[in-house]
């Protein structure tokens, strides 16, 4: 893609998320569009963002479902930039104007205590650098039309970022079983999303490594400090207005989201 082609794609992306009208698939407006390409529209994004004022507070992986990313065709996770106003806390109110087409997976936070700015970070690397792990809720949105999406899509559309809920039970990796540990999401008190810790690249901390490891290459390690959304540990489940979702992982607690009702369910109430 041209400069001008990667600037209109990323004006376009932009223009999703204020309007609420969502876009074709790039791919289909830009054929021959690349991974390098959907990033460079990320970058361009998430560069856009912090000019305006935003402050950058970590990354969040995403496919990280081998059945996923089978359904993409590719054979890697990918990453996007997770700024200070995506984020809630346990049981605050989510708004639905932030959100874009919302769906919302259970993973496992992580917050860094130093530095990750090795060559090629082992896993011991990793595991020491990360100061302690929280339950999480990941909203993930699309400004491209009906969900319609393959990898460069997603990667340019800021790994299809939403919104984030973390829990506030702080754990040590010695305090639990990344691998096995289990995650059931209610809604409503009615479980609609059941996984483990494994169905995130065998191990959360496999995805860990991996981006540690990708954002070395890309001249961005990542730092103390950072907070790592590591992937979904079971299937997603779309959002509606006026949802309360919470989430349990074993080891770990639990966190709650709860979305804004419409203004129409506002008047019946």
């Amino acid at each position: 893609m041209t400069p001008d082609q990667l600037s209109d794609a990323a004006q376009s992306l932009r223009d999703a998320t204020a309007s609420g009208h969502y876009i074709a698939p790039l791919r289909d407006s830009y054929p021959g569009m690349t991974a390098r390409d959907a990033y460079e529209i990320q970058r361009i994004n998430m560069e856009h963002r912090v000019a305006g004022g935003h402050r950058i507070v970590g990354r969040k992986i995403g496919l990280t479902a081998r059945a996923v990313q089978a359904q993409l065709g590719v054979d890697q996770p990918d990453f996007g930039v997770l700024f200070e106003d995506m984020g809630y806390g346990d049981g605050e109110p989510v708004p639905l104007s932030a959100l874009q087409q919302p769906k919302i997976e259970a993973e496992v936070a992580f917050v860094l205590g130093r530095d990750l700015n090795t060559a090629m970070p082992s896993q011991i690397d990793v595991m020491g650098a990360i100061e302690y792990a929280l339950p999480a809720l990941e909203i993930v949105g699309s400004r491209i039309a009906n969900w319609n999406i393959k990898f460069v899509d997603t990667v340019a559309d800021n790994a299809s970022s939403g919104a984030y809920v973390l829990g506030s039970t702080p754990r040590r990796l010695a305090e639990i079983d990344l691998r096995l540990c289990g995650m059931v999401m209610n809604l409503r008190g009615e479980p609609v999303s059941v996984g483990a810790g494994a169905a995130c690249l065998g191990n959360p901390i496999n995805a860990v490594v991996w981006l540690a490891r990708t954002m070395v290459l890309l001249g961005q390690p990542l730092r103390a400090g950072d907070l790592v959304l590591s992937g979904a540990l079971g299937p997603l489940v779309p959002v509606s207005p006026g949802d309360v979702f919470e989430t349990r992982i074993h080891g770990l607690g639990s966190v709650k989201a709860v979305f804004e009702a419409s203004n129409s369910d506002k008047e019946q109430q």
